[in-house]
C-alpha cells in the first residue's frame, strides 16, 4: 500500500459516519477515480431542428405590419 493511500484511509477514518455520504459523492464526482463514471457524455443538440423555415407570408410580415400602422389599424 502506498503512503498516499494510507494517508487517504487515515483521513477517511477520521470523517464522522454521518458525513461519509458527502465524501462518497465527491469521490464519485472525480472522473474515473472509482472506475464508475458519473454520467455519460451527452451528444450535442442540433438547434437547427427548432428553426422554422421562412414562408412567403413571413417574409412579407414587416410590410404588412407597416401597412397596418400607416392605415391606423394598430
Amino acid at each position: 500500500m502506498t503512503a498516499i493511500r494510507q494517508e487517504a484511509i487515515r483521513m477517511l477514518e477520521k470523517v464522522p459516519e454521518d458525513k461519509l455520504g458527502f465524501v462518497i459523492q465527491i469521490m464519485q464526482g472525480v472522473n474515473g477515480l472509482l472506475g464508475m463514471p458519473e454520467t455519460k457524455v451527452k451528444s450535442g443538440i442540433d438547434l437547427d431542428q427548432f428553426v422554422m423555415q421562412t414562408t412567403e407570408r413571413g417574409q412579407d410580415a414587416d410590410n404588412y405590419i407597416r401597412e397596418l400602422r400607416d392605415n391606423d389599424r394598430i
